[in-house]
């Protein structure tokens, strides 16, 4: 009995996140790119590219994604939740955070 409980919570929560990233295609499309980004660069890749970037201004199409995610939290929310464990364990990986 415990066990189901645990399957119902488990895919309850499933269908709750689902429908939160269902709700923004185009986000949820922006968050993709990036987990792929990260998952497919090396840590050197990822180090250069974080050198090449200092003190350049962002790409336009990057600063319109980066103004619709302060402009709505619940997207922001939902981005942050897609990317952050694959991000995180990426540069943890990399030695970019202890």
């Amino acid at each position: 009995m415990t066990r189901q409980l645990t399957i119902i919570a488990a895919l309850a929560a499933t269908l709750v996140a689902g429908t939160a990233h269902a709700q923004y295609p185009i986000m949820d499309r922006v968050a993709s790119k990036v987990i792929e980004k990260y998952q497919t660069s090396t840590c050197q890749q990822l180090w250069q590219e974080k050198a090449q970037k200092q003190g350049q201004p962002k790409p336009e199409m990057e600063q319109r994604v980066i103004q619709m995610l302060q402009q709505d939290p619940q997207m922001r929310q939902a981005f942050f939740d897609k990317v952050a464990a694959p991000i995180v364990n990426k540069m943890f990986e990399c030695g970019m955070i202890p």
